[in-house]
């Protein structure tokens, strides 16, 4: 009998599957790396296993994807190793704890953490790649509830007077583009840049999402940006912004 943790396990593994075809990174009939038989050959060592595959995506199927190739998914797609194996946090999110003590023993939600640790490849994080907590501080916000929050400092002006330079903003990552509602504002953190935005979805003639608009509420002065979408790509709602916390 398959042990309870392992179906869950496999649902993470179906999830994933499927956020990574919406970003393109699998496409079933490629033949350019992207096909069933390259994730295969990238999970299970062997591109014949196709087959395995769609055992695990099949819910009716016995078979599941055990822990091993589970870590081999998260290491050759990026994908959030607490999420997969624990089923903590997004698929594809930085590691953030659900809490953490906070000042005179409160505990907070909300990591705050500057804009150009936010942007890098990590959130001041330590040799585990985890973000470190000596090194950042968690806050908390009435009705500001959930885990998976970061907040960090606006720079510039580019979003005036919508959101204004030294403003705070509080974001929740989406697990994926298609998740985007066109024309509402985003953090997009994307190869090594942090861009606070209007977006809206860019498809191509299949349908899939390839790239976003990027776009300022002070247009007359910022132009729009046009940002691929990568296996990189990170997407944050804005859903609350503070002035003077």
């Amino acid at each position: 009998m398959i042990r309870e943790d392992r179906i869950l396990l496999n649902e993470r593994f179906i999830k994933v599957f499927n956020l990574l075809q919406e970003r393109g990174d699998i496409v079933l009939n490629d033949r350019n790396g992207k096909g069933m038989g390259d994730f295969a050959e990238r999970i299970l060592g062997n591109r014949a296993y196709g087959h395995i595959i769609r055992a695990f995506l099949n819910t009716d199927d016995k078979r599941v994807i055990d822990y091993r190739h589970a870590r081999s998914l998260c290491h050759e797609y990026g994908v959030n190793e607490a999420y997969m194996i624990d089923g903590e946090g997004t698929p594809f999110g930085f590691d953030l704890p659900p809490n953490a003590q906070g000042v005179d023993g409160m505990t907070g939600n909300i990591l705050f953490t500057s804009v150009q640790a936010f942007a890098g490849s990590g959130v001041d994080s330590n040799e585990d790649g985890r973000a470190s907590s000596e090194d950042n501080a968690y806050f908390a916000l009435p009705g500001v509830s959930g885990t998976g929050l970061v907040a960090f400092p606006v720079e510039g002006d580019s979003m005036d007077p919508i959101i204004q330079d030294g403003d705070i903003v509080i974001c929740r990552e989406i697990s994926g583009v298609y998740e985007i509602k066109n024309n509402e504002i985003y953090a997009v953190k994307h190869d090594g840049s942090l861009w606070i935005k209007y977006v809206k979805r860019i498809e191509d003639q299949r349908g899939r999402i390839k790239s976003l608009r990027l776009i300022s509420a002070n247009y007359l002065e910022f132009d729009p940006i046009t940002a691929e979408v990568s296996e990189y790509t990170r997407l944050y709602k804005v859903i609350k912004r503070v002035s003077n916390l």
